[in-house]
């Protein structure tokens, strides 16, 4: 097994980057490029992989209460991860980002795991950012 954990602090309030980065409809705007989620019926979904030109079925869930997503493959049980948003005061929030592969040959590899956690927490805040300004203008 190989575990992969990226976190990244963001000017915003637990609840708004929790309630933008569950947000179903707008997942593509912060997961890496190559991944697109469709939702089933939820937790259900399907995850296309555009390296690989597959879809697969996974399972994403949201615990708001805990400020939590949990996700992983649903037939094969060979990737999951989380992202965990916490509180750091001044309106400030870290999130994390945590990633197990079970299977090998689903690792992409360290720098292409790590470029895509920071990339997509990049673009989380970016997307956070909108969302607070737009909120306060």
């Amino acid at each position: 097994m190989t575990e992969y954990e990226r976190s990244r602090t963001m000017p915003a309030q637990p609840e708004q980057v929790f309630d933008q980065a569950a947000n179903i409809g707008q997942l593509d705007t912060w997961l890496p490029d190559a991944l697109h989620v469709r939702a089933g019926e939820l937790p259900a979904v399907t995850v296309h992989e555009d390296r690989t030109d597959e879809d697969t079925s996974a399972l994403l869930r949201a615990q708001r209460d805990q400020m939590r997503l949990e996700w992983g493959t649903r037939d094969q049980g060979s990737y999951t991860g989380w992202l965990q948003v916490a509180g750091i005061g001044g309106g400030a929030s870290e999130v994390t980002v945590h990633l197990s592969f079970f299977d090998d040959s689903h690792d992409p590899g360290e720098t292409t795991v790590r470029d895509a956690l920071d990339t997509s927490l990049q673009r989380l805040e970016e997307q956070v950012r909108l969302r607070v300004d737009h909120a306060a203008g």
